[in-house]
């Protein structure tokens, strides 16, 4: 039986989801890599594990408190708690300065990414040659998908449903960004744009008693797109965590380097310096989002020619986000003995 959480420990879990939540908010970046680094990993994995059968007959049969206990309910809910509070907050601040210092929220999140890649290999001491060809082998994993070339828009059904167990990797592989990896499919504007604002379209008009949208082909297809796209993320979840879960109690060192690997070799999608390239019609005019935004299409990466005053900031800024891991990690260890 666990012990119950303090109020500390449940304030703590709040803004480690407020910390995955604002990961996720940026192209390139996984929660995963905010959960292995905060160090409640193996128990978002596991708890991810217990949405299976016996908890779905749980909750159809009423036994909520049991059903709520055998999830680890307390632990999701306050993660899910946090990643809510930083859509409403902590993202819209990124949005500001990802318009305004694009170069130095990139800085800083490479430096973190950095900082996070020494904090987890710090501790790692199975490094024999077994584990040492799975890292270089999540190393190049890593670099191959950070610089493939995004494929073309694909609505087909079952593709979208893979679309979807593939983007909701993010929350469970550390390392792999699921918007990221949408721009590489080829569907993050018809999945996280088009599908999205029909989503909202539709909901006005039935809120206004207009059902007008039933004869629209168009929107019918988008919702459906949306649909499977869902189902594809729902089932993504569960069945990574299951084959993490796995992979954990079986392979734990294996699967460590495995991941460390990854991470670093996810270091070129958040690297600073890029070019952005946006998304085009058939017309060649460049795509917006429903906020007027120019929906971003891929990136074009490049190494500064010279040390500018800009550049030195960045670097700064590179440093900063280092720092800022390993201060945390300091604090998450020195609570544990304590």
């Amino acid at each position: 039986m666990k012990e119950p959480r303090s109020f500390s420990d449940k304030i703590w879990l709040i803004l480690k989801g407020l910390g995955m939540g604002a990961a996720n908010k940026v192209p390139g970046v996984s929660g995963g890599v905010v959960a292995f680094v905060a160090g409640f990993y193996e128990e978002f994995i596991y708890s991810l594990q217990k949405i299976n059968r016996k908890a779905f007959k749980l909750l159809v049969s009423g036994r909520f408190k049991s059903f709520y206990r055998y999830i680890n309910g307390q632990f999701l809910g306050l993660l899910i708690l946090g990643m809510l509070i930083s859509y409403f907050s902590v993202s819209k601040i990124l949005d500001y300065l990802i318009l305004h210092y694009e170069l130095f929220v990139w800085s800083a999140f490479f430096g973190m990414i950095v900082g996070s890649i020494y904090y987890i290999a710090k501790d790692f001491d199975e490094w024999t040659k077994r584990n040492i060809a799975i890292l270089l082998c999540g190393i190049i994993a890593g670099v191959a998908i950070s610089f493939l070339e995004p494929a073309k828009e694909n609505d087909n059904l079952f593709f979208v449903f893979l679309c979807g167990i593939i983007s909701v990797s993010g929350m469970t592989l550390p390392g792999l960004s699921g918007s990221f990896i949408l721009i590489l499919l080829g569907n993050y504007v018809l999945l996280l744009v088009d599908s999205v604002n029909a989503l909202y379209d539709t909901f006005t008009e039935v809120i206004l008693f207009n059902f007008d949208f039933l004869e629209n082909s168009e929107r019918i297809r988008l919702l459906k797109v949306l649909a499977s796209f869902t189902l594809g993320s729902i089932t993504g979840l569960v069945t990574l965590s299951h084959l993490l879960g796995y992979l954990l109690k079986q392979f734990k060192n294996a699967t460590y380097a495995g991941i460390i690997g990854f991470i670093a070799g996810s270091l070129g999608v958040v690297w600073p310096w890029k070019e952005k390239i946006y998304s085009l019609d058939a017309q060649g005019n460049f795509l917006y989002d429903i906020e007027g935004n120019r929906i971003l299409s891929n990136y074009k990466r490049f190494i500064p020619n010279s040390i500018d005053s800009e550049t030195f900031i960045a670097i700064f800024f590179i440093f900063v986000g280092i720092l800022l891991v390993l201060a945390l990690g300091w604090y998450g260890d020195r609570t544990k003995s304590n």
